[in-house]
């Protein structure tokens, strides 16, 4: 492995889930490969930056990758996935609205909705989650919600305009009301925390899960100082 750090963690008869640190420049990422050790299948959610990384993670836990799932369209968050793909031989999945304002293209590509589907004995439930981006999704895959840039453990995703901050407002309280509290939070980015802190403990720490209305909401995520810059804060 080299200086990224790489981890799992599993709980009773859930899925393990890889936690694979990948970076390119100031850009730090977070991907998760998810495995079904009853079949001896996996996903990977938002593969980017570290190709070889990615393999190792596979190929040390002798398991057969089965798809690629992609929370939003964002370069950071697919840049690997069609490579992944050509050479696992398995799809994509977006959300319908993403892959329309994305442009993204690949021949595996495969549009969901909200619907929830399986492989091998994961469940995948998507939640469509627009704010970040109009088709931002997070994936609950067991007690483990895949949340890419909507919601981090102490914030959210930027938001483009008022109308996004309010889409991300009602994707935020979507997401307070299937969470369990000990549902583990796995977002494509950190601040200090770790991925995989319990739902109960982001509660505590995330100032956007306390409002109350949309409006008040929005002003705080839309307040000044609130660009790319932050991706130098991401650790």
């Amino acid at each position: 492995m080299n200086n990224n750090t790489l981890d799992s963690q599993q709980e009773g008869l859930e899925p393990q889930v890889v936690v694979l640190r990948v970076s390119n420049m100031f850009v730090i990422n977070y991907n998760y490969l998810v495995i079904d050790h009853i079949n001896n299948e996996s996903v990977i959610i938002d593969p980017a930056w570290d190709l070889e990384k990615i393999e190792q993670a596979i190929e040390v836990s002798n398991t057969t990758l089965k798809g690629i799932i992609i929370t939003h369209s964002h370069f950071d968050h697919l840049n690997l996935a069609k490579p992944l793909a050509e050479k696992h031989k398995c799809p994509i999945w977006m959300s319908h609205t993403e892959i329309a304002i994305s442009g993204f293209e690949a021949p595996q590509l495969r549009a969901i909705d909200a619907e929830a589907f399986w492989i091998g004995s994961l469940k995948i439930v998507p939640l469509p989650t627009p704010g970040h981006t109009e088709g931002s999704t997070c994936y609950l895959i067991g007690n483990n919600l895949f949340s890419g840039d909507t919601l981090f453990i102490e914030g959210c995703g930027l938001c483009a305009d008022t109308a996004a901050a309010h889409n991300m407002y009602k994707s935020l309280n979507l997401i307070k009301e299937h969470m369990r509290p000990t549902t583990r939070i796995f977002p494509g980015h950190k601040y200090a925390r770790s991925p995989g802190e319990p739902f109960s403990t982001v509660m505590q720490n995330n100032i956007y899960l306390q409002f109350s209305n949309k409006e008040d909401f929005a002003s705080y995520r839309l307040r000044k100082g609130q660009n790319h810059a932050k991706f130098f804060e991401f650790y």
